[in-house]
């Protein structure tokens, strides 16, 4: 027997369950969370690469910050000569200078490159581990999230995560480390060559423009966060439109569906000029700064020079070196936009991998053992909202090889049943076992195994009909593909089409009527060969001649199995072993179809109902036969 304080904690968590969205991960947070894709334990060949590119990159900020020194040599040693001979000397060793200058431009860029040419593959792991644990995440949470959340705004959090990471991989280490290290440098040079005071001015530039750039950034942060907000329901209308496609075009919703679309690209397009505006103010403060920055230090310089304290050389070298801190400062501001953003892109996205999963395998949780295929319902309670039960107290036994069905109005917790036992939702009071054993004690996996569904509506894979069909059993050959396939009597049609099972279905299988797409659902099911089925109302979609010839697939389908049928149309559970009628979430009635017939109540409603509103529809398409000749 599983421990029963987890049962109970299980209980109590699904009851008091929300899909609250948690704020998303804080900058720092953020990096630590990134940290370990950097450093991972056990992978010495990514640690090697890692401290391989960092020493890379120090070689490459070295020969960068002598690069201006050679310079300097090269043009004392050019406006130094007095006389030929002792200027041709002179004269060769500007020149050999000047080739050095080149050579040490040539070795920064090289090692740069060299650089990302060893982190490119940490970086890029990196992207695909964090790619899949985040999908794998998304998952694992649970139906209830994935109802309440939007799938194209899901999708676009992720998209920014991603690139987000990949941004901060390639400039936070290459562009920002690299940056803090040379001005370090060359402070460290100013004040040693050329005084203290030049490094004063110096790092009293750089403090106020990144003061300067990081207040204006906070500000440019938050409009940047309402356009993404804006940029992801425009995104989430315009997929919602597309996959409603036949529904925009059933209620010539076209021009609607663009007012509507076009209203959130408007918003965007209010927020995305403030960005650009923002942008602007920003680079004007910053080319202001670092201008006069420039200047004075470049004027202390000159007047070094006609003191007879430096030469000129040493005005170039000032010059060089204060050129080759501004190039970088100025791309600053842009890195640090592109940071700050990457990290609130990389905060929404780790924000949705601390989304806890709703449903959860206990401890050491063994694998379902299903012998019989028994599943009981013992007094089952439930809630998708504690202030609105939807199941009260629900008991029922499905023998080994047995068929019930559920019948009832819309509402009354017939589908919830279903997903129930499929553990999509935890129940909130009583239990589900099958086979004696309590379903929240086993492997999520090993329980979904057991159990086949069918749906009121297949949705399919935008890929072959023998890939939908395999879907049931990868593994499956396809002597079994197609076999299921025969089962299900879909395969003559497989056959008609002019490229078979390679034939595409097209997105959630638009380019097959809804009676194929049940077919390929059944061929499915039947391949994955479960012993528990669960067929949700998988024929009230269809037409009364579709349903008619899937019912045989059906009936053939729950053979040897034990079957929970939730139905629509009591035609096609009337052999059932034992019917339910649930209404407002108690079990009304239960017995056989004669027995409920015999007792005269709700099912017997509901039966003499649909038997009048089938005769009154035989009967009209009687008489518009009768008519038509």
């Amino acid at each position: 027997m599983w421990p029963e304080e987890y049962l109970m904690r299980s209980q109590t968590r699904t009851a008091t369950s929300a899909d609250i969205a948690k704020a998303p991960a804080s900058g720092w947070q953020t990096m630590k969370r990134i940290a370990p894709y950097l450093w991972p334990k056990g992978e010495l060949w990514v640690k090697q690469r890692v401290v391989f590119a960092l020493l890379l990159l120090l070689v490459s900020k070295l020969v960068s910050v002598c690069t201006p020194y050679l310079y300097k040599k090269a043009v004392d040693a050019l406006t130094s000569h007095s006389g030929t001979d002792v200027g041709s000397a002179l004269l060769l060793g500007a020149v050999g200078l000047t080739v050095a200058y080149g050579l040490a431009r040539m070795g920064t860029v090289f090692f740069g490159e060299m650089r990302d040419w060893v982190f490119v593959r940490v970086g890029q792991r990196a992207l695909r581990k964090l790619a899949f644990e985040t999908f794998t995440h998304i998952h694992r949470l649970s139906l209830r999230y994935h109802i309440t959340r939007k799938t194209g705004g899901l999708s676009r959090v992720i998209e920014r995560g991603v690139k987000g990471v990949d941004f901060l991989l390639r400039f936070m280490l290459f562009s920002i480390i690299p940056l803090i290290l040379e001005l370090i440098m060359v402070s460290v040079i100013f004040a040693a060559y050329f005084g203290w005071l030049y490094m004063v001015v110096v790092l009293i530039t750089i403090t106020l423009y990144v003061t300067y750039t990081f207040k204006v950034t906070e500000w440019r942060v938050q409009i940047r966060r309402a356009m993404n907000d804006q940029d992801t329901d425009a995104n989430q209308k315009a997929i919602d439109s597309l996959l409603n496609y036949e529904t925009v075009k059933y209620f010539n919703a076209e021009a609607r569906e663009a007012a509507r679309y076009d209203r959130a690209m408007q918003a965007y397009e209010g927020f995305a000029v403030r960005t650009g505006q923002s942008l602007s103010i920003l680079n004007i403060g910053q080319n202001v700064i670092i201008t006069i920055g420039l200047i004075i230090v470049m004027v202390m310089s000159a007047i070094g020079v006609q003191q007879g304290k430096f030469t000129v050389g040493d005005f170039v070298m000032v010059n060089a070196y204060m050129m080759q801190i501004t190039l970088p400062l100025g791309f600053l501001g842009t890195v640090y936009r592109e940071i700050r953003q990457a990290l609130v892109d990389m905060g929404e996205m780790f924000g949705l991998l601390s989304q806890p999963a709703e449903i959860t395998d206990a401890p050491n949780a063994p694998d379902l053992s299903v012998a019989k295929g028994e599943v009981v319902f013992d007094n089952v309670t439930f809630a998708y909202d504690s202030n609105r039960p939807i199941l009260k107290g629900i008991s029922l036994r499905v023998g080994p090889g047995q068929k019930i069905a559920l019948v009832g109005p819309s509402g009354s917790g017939k589908s919830t049943i279903g997903r129930l036992l499929f553990r999509f939702y935890e129940v909130t009071g009583g239990s589900i076992k099958i086979d004696g054993q309590d379903i929240r004690a086993v492997t999520q996996t090993s329980l979904h195994q057991s159990i086949g569904v069918v749906p009121q509506d297949t949705v399919l894979f935008n890929d072959t009909v023998y890939y939908n069909i395999a879907y049931g059993n990868p593994d499956a050959p396809r002597e079994a593909v197609e076999a299921a396939a025969k089962a299900a009597k879909i395969h003559d049609f497989i056959l008609s089409l002019p490229v078979g099972y390679d034939a595409k279905v097209g997105e959630r299988g638009l380019k097959l009527s809804g009676g194929e797409k049940q077919r390929v659902g059944i061929a499915r099911t039947l391949l994955k060969n479960p012993p528990i089925l669960v067929l949700d109302e998988a024929t009230s979609a269809l037409d009364t001649q579709t349903e008619r010839d899937i019912q045989d697939s059906l009936q053939l389908m729950g053979q040897g199995r034990s079957v929970i049928t939730i139905a629509h149309r009591l035609s096609t559970i009337a052999d059932s072993d034992r019917i339910l009628v649930l209404e407002e979430g108690v079990v009304r009635e239960e017995g056989t179809h004669e027995e409920l017939l015999a007792l005269g109540g709700r099912y017997c409603a509901m039966w003499e109902r649909q038997s009048a509103e089938e005769m009154q529809a035989q009967a009209e398409a009687k008489a518009a036969r009768a008519a038509a000749h």
